[in-house]
């Protein structure tokens, strides 16, 4: 299994859009699993998590890694799937749609450590723009390092990651002010 891949094809992305099948690579995160305990988990019938299973395996998000007894066991080919395609419609809508949900997930883990937030709504409207801002800005490296097919680590993809942000601190300072007025520190 590799470590990071860096996904560039708007159909593969449409692949991963639907809800089913980013349920599938999220439990196989976890460890590799068969149809029938992707069934039991996900509570759908079998053909239709088959289905799923060989659309993510046809485009190269899963594979079969062993069996046991009739039944084929499934896991993901990468730790890490990094979605940088170009813009189009249904990609576009599965991208703000995640962009929501990650910005929800950060501003719960800051009210879980503690931290008070004067305007959530604000905050997590805010969160979505500087993501959307810093993965748009960032898309011609990534698609540069996907290009040259290098094999990235989860570790070279953090530091990779922040060094972009870094790269782009400059335009994203009047962002930073605003956070005082939806948080204390």
């Amino acid at each position: 299994m590799k470590d990071v891949i860096i996904i560039t094809e708007p159909a593969k992305v449409k692949i991963l859009s639907d809800n089913t099948r980013f349920k599938i690579l999220e439990l196989l995160r976890e460890r590799p699993m068969t149809i029938n305990e992707l069934t039991a988990v996900l509570r759908k019938d079998r053909t239709t998590i088959y289905r799923h299973i060989k659309s993510l395996e046809k485009a190269g998000f899963v594979e079969e890694v062993d069996q046991e007894g009739n039944e084929k066991i499934y896991a993901r080919t990468a730790r890490l799937f990094l979605i940088k395609a170009d813009p189009d419609e249904s990609v576009e809508q599965f991208r703000r749609e995640y962009l929501q949900v990650e910005a929800e997930k950060l501003v719960q883990i800051l009210e879980k450590v503690g931290v008070r937030i004067k305007d959530r709504n604000g905050l997590v409207a805010l969160t979505r723009e500087v993501l959307n801002e810093i993965e748009v800005n960032a898309q011609p490296i990534i698609k540069k390092i996907s290009k040259a097919d290098i094999d990235l680590s989860e570790i070279e993809l953090f530091h990779l990651l922040n060094m972009l942000v870094f790269f782009q601190s400059c335009n994203l300072c009047k962002k930073a002010e605003k956070l005082d007025t939806f948080i204390e520190l």
